[in-house]
């Protein structure tokens, strides 16, 4: 379940409108629109917020875990909250894989373009 249909059932659980929640997180309600429909992602803070607000981990909220109140280990979550595709660093440490096969430097460099020429189209519309 990706985070707009969490962050959905959690308000619907707790019968509320967009526009009721929206204004108890301080945005508007076609933010809280696209956030549930999946079509943009909440900023850090917008998250945190709703996560609190819901007395939910952020874990839950983004997916990571099923159980509402369980956070990864710290060093797991550390980590996936730090990684940048894009360091070379983080490129030479660790391997891309897809269908089990590993992705060239040159590969995955294109594969980074590709997701950030992408998000690019997805903001304009």
């Amino acid at each position: 379940m990706k985070y707009g249909e969490r962050i959905a059932l959690l308000r619907e659980k707790h019968s509320l409108t967009q526009d009721e929640l929206s204004a108890k997180l301080g945005i508007t309600r076609a933010s809280l629109s696209h956030y549930e429909n999946n079509r943009r992602e909440p900023d850090y803070k917008t998250i945190v917020n709703i996560a609190n607000f819901f007395n939910v981990s952020i874990d839950y909220l983004m997916g990571r875990t099923d159980d509402a109140h369980k956070t990864l280990d710290v060093d797991v979550r550390e980590f996936v909250d730090s990684l940048e595709l894009s360091d070379s660093k983080i490129l030479d440490k660790f391997s891309l894989t897809i269908d089990g096969k590993k992705l060239t430097p040159e590969e995955s460099k294109r594969f980074i373009a590709f997701v950030r020429a992408e998000r690019n189209i997805n903001n304009e519309s």
